[in-house]
């Protein structure tokens, strides 16, 4: 099988390199401004840089469409007219309700529509890594050839039938967790400090949170902007989540114990019952990863982001245990570290003081209350944009960091995969 990939991004290099490496005919194509970088890249794999999509998709078996999400429609309606008769046709967003649109516009009778989603990041190869495939469109034995095809190069296969129901986990698994984690980095960089110097964020959580803010920064803000705008089910789950957060903010100023108590139990009741198999993150390990050089000092903190977090997903009816059929290493993290908080009684008890009590945390939840509005407000609004500029504005503010925080962030997840 022949396979061309239109789009040759962090993704679209990661999965070329890889096919080419388990012995697949491979070639690609990207702006004409990159095509001489490219071929330094990739032609030491056996990869053939070719001048359009349209030679991509008159010579391969199968087209992968590699191209950011907001683009897709325009890249799919200008080369699908020269899709090879019978060829599968996949594409690599994260979103695939204006993907699969776009395939059923454009493409001829002839294509298998069979797409996939790899959970992860350019920073891992997909050997060991989850990855989704959404038969659309396809016979069964094409739908066995792109088995083969990710089974030869190590990925972890999950097969969906619906592209809707991914959508509706990515919102859970992708969107709303990086909203959360977005949120903290945008308080932060408001807030003017890096929170590694901060006595309110040492310990084995906020190492995670920090790691995890780092790791998303450290990627292109045009990922997270098509995951969150352009997902149909995201915009709903990134509003409760704002709402959880403004609600138990309201409860944590007005020092209402009895109700903010039972609020979280209820949610904690309903998420983490005994039936579900947890995720059990070790202590010993999260300890370890600190940016930190005062662990002396460490003071308790509300956990306001986790604890917004538990009480959406009680409100929206989701249990994120039943996600991890679509989990990526960040929502993997959030949900152990809510897990973590919320099945230990001592630090979960320290947190409700702290947010109820603790006037020393107050302005730096206060700042995250704001990041929380502004980022759903912009979600809400689908200003792309806004995004994208919002997201950089934030990144170059933790710039000198970012590097080491991708590369402890990868170990750390490394780690308590293991344990």
């Amino acid at each position: 099988m022949n396979i061309g990939i239109i789009g040759l991004g962090d993704m679209g290099r990661l999965y070329a390199k890889a096919f080419a490496k388990a012995g697949y005919t491979v070639c690609g194509c990207d702006l004409p401004a990159n095509r001489q970088q490219l071929e330094n890249e990739l032609t030491p794999f056996g990869i053939t840089i070719v001048e359009s999509g349209k030679e991509v998709s008159v010579n391969n078996d199968l087209i992968i469409y590699s191209v950011e999400a907001d683009k897709l429609e325009q890249v799919v309606a200008q080369y699908a007219p020269y899709t090879k008769a019978g060829a599968i046709v996949a594409g690599q967003t994260s979103v695939k309700t204006p993907e699969i649109a776009a395939f059923e516009k454009y493409l001829p009778e002839s294509a298998h529509i069979i797409t996939f989603h790899g959970m992860h990041g350019p920073g891992f190869e997909p050997k060991g890594q989850t990855l989704i495939i959404i038969n659309h469109r396809g016979t069964e034995e094409a739908v066995q050839r792109m088995f083969d095809l990710f089974t030869a190069i190590g990925s972890e296969i999950v097969e969906m039938t619906d592209y809707h129901a991914h959508d509706k986990i990515v919102a859970d698994t992708q969107a709303v967790t990086h909203v959360g984690f977005e949120s903290m980095g945008t308080a932060w960089k408001e807030a003017g400090f890096f929170p590694w110097e901060n006595a309110s964020y040492i310990g084995g959580i906020d190492n995670v949170k920090i790691l995890t803010t780092l790791r998303i920064f450290s990627y292109k803000a045009h990922v997270y902007a098509g995951l969150a705008i352009l997902n149909p089910y995201a915009k709903q789950q990134v509003k409760r989540y704002a709402v959880s957060e403004s609600e138990l903010f309201k409860l944590m100023i007005q020092e209402e114990e009895a109700t903010f108590r039972a609020r979280l139990y209820r949610a904690r009741d309903f998420v983490f019952h005994e039936s579900r198999k947890p995720i059990m993150l070790s202590d010993k390990v999260m300890k370890e990863f600190s940016l930190s050089q005062n662990h002396e000092l460490q003071k308790p903190n509300s956990h306001l982001s986790i604890l917004s977090m538990v009480d959406a997903w009680y409100h929206l009816g989701v249990n994120p245990y039943d996600n991890l059929i679509c989990q990526t290493p960040p929502f993997r993290l959030r949900l152990g570290i809510a897990e973590y908080l919320f099945k230990n009684e001592e630090l979960l008890e320290e947190s409700i003081q702290a947010a109820l009590y603790d006037k020393t945390i107050r302005g730096d939840d206060l700042e995250f209350h704001s990041a929380v509005r502004e980022w759903s407000s912009i979600i809400g609004y689908g200003d792309m944009e806004g995004y994208k500029k919002h997201f950089n504005d934030v990144q170059a503010f933790f710039q000198g960091r970012l590097e080491e925080g991708n590369k402890q962030s990868a170990e750390l997840i490394r780690r308590l995969m293991m344990e």
